[in-house]
C-alpha cells in the first residue's frame, strides 16, 4: 500500500491511498493533515491502513505532536484508527459534532472527545476550522465539514466522491465524475434539505475542496457545489416521478 503526499493548499497535506479493486476503475481513500501550533488529522483511514498513515504523517510532522482528530461521521474509512491515533498522540482528542459525540463518539472513542456546536471554531495556531453541521449530507446524522478560513479550503469528505486515480489537485470538472460515482455506489442521502445544505456551504466562497474520494478541487468551488445541488435535486425529482 502506497501512501502519497501533496500540499494542496498552504499547510494542508493530502495522504491518498489508490486502492485498484474498488469499482470499475480504482477508488482513492485520502486523509487530509492541517499544519499548525495545534496540528489537525481529517479522516484517519481504516484501523488497517493506521501503520502507514502514520508513517506518512511522520514525514510532515511527528504523530505524537497531533492535537485533533477529527472526520465527517462514523464510519470505519473516516474514523477507523481513532483510537490508535490517540493511543500514539497523548495530547489528541477526537472533536465532533455534538450529535456524533452524543450518539457514537462518546462511547466509542478512549478518550472522552469535545463536542463542537454548530459554527463553531477551533484555532490551531495559524490555522483556524470551523465545524458545519451537514446532518444526512452527504450521508449520517451526525455528518458533517470543516471549513479551514486562513486558505478557504472546505474539507468536505464524501462529497464529490468520484472514481479512478487522478491528480492530487484538479480544476477540471469534478461534478460529473461526482454523479457517474453516485451511479455506481448510491451512497448519497437524498433528502429534501440536500440541495440547500450544498447551497448554504457554496455561500462560503471555498477556493479548494478537500476531497476524500478522488482529486482534490481549486477550480470555482462555489459553482462545483451549486451544480451537485441541482444534481442532487433532479434525482430527486426523477425518483418522485418514478
Amino acid at each position: 500500500m502506497e501512501i502519497h503526499i501533496d500540499e494542496i493548499a498552504d499547510g494542508i497535506f493530502r495522504l491518498s491511498t489508490f486502492v485498484p479493486d474498488i469499482g470499475p476503475t480504482g477508488f482513492t481513500f485520502n486523509q487530509f493533515l492541517i499544519k499548525g501550533e495545534e496540528p489537525l488529522l481529517f479522516h484517519t483511514g481504516a484501523r488497517h491502513m493506521f501503520g502507514e498513515v502514520a508513517k506518512a504523517i511522520s514525514t510532515v510532522l511527528p504523530v505524537e505532536d497531533l492535537r485533533w482528530i477529527t472526520f465527517g461521521h462514523v464510519e470505519s474509512d473516516e474514523c477507523g484508527a481513532m483510537n490508535l491515533f490517540l493511543a500514539a498522540a497523548p495530547a489528541a482528542q477526537v472533536a465532533h459534532g455534538a450529535v456524533g459525540c452524543m450518539v457514537s463518539l462518546d462511547d466509542l472513542a478512549d478518550r472522552p472527545p469535545r463536542p463542537l456546536a454548530d459554527g463553531e471554531v477551533l484555532d490551531l495556531g495559524g490555522k483556524r476550522v470551523r465545524h458545519i453541521d451537514t446532518p444526512h449530507v452527504p450521508h449520517g446524522w451526525e455528518a458533517r465539514v470543516l471549513y479551514e478560513e486562513t486558505t478557504g479550503t472546505l474539507l468536505c469528505g464524501d462529497l464529490f466522491t468520484h472514481l479512478g486515480n487522478g491528480p492530487a489537485l484538479t480544476n477540471d470538472d469534478i461534478v460529473g465524475p461526482a454523479a457517474v460515482a453516485e451511479d455506481v455506489f448510491h451512497a448519497t442521502c437524498l433528502a429534501p434539505s440536500t440541495g440547500a445544505t450544498l447551497r448554504a456551504l457554496s455561500a462560503l466562497q471555498p477556493t479548494t475542496l478537500a476531497v476524500m474520494h478522488g482529486s482534490s478541487f481549486n477550480g470555482d468551488c462555489a459553482d462545483a457545489l451549486l451544480r451537485l445541488a441541482d444534481d442532487y435535486d433532479d434525482r430527486i425529482a426523477a425518483a418522485s416521478r418514478s
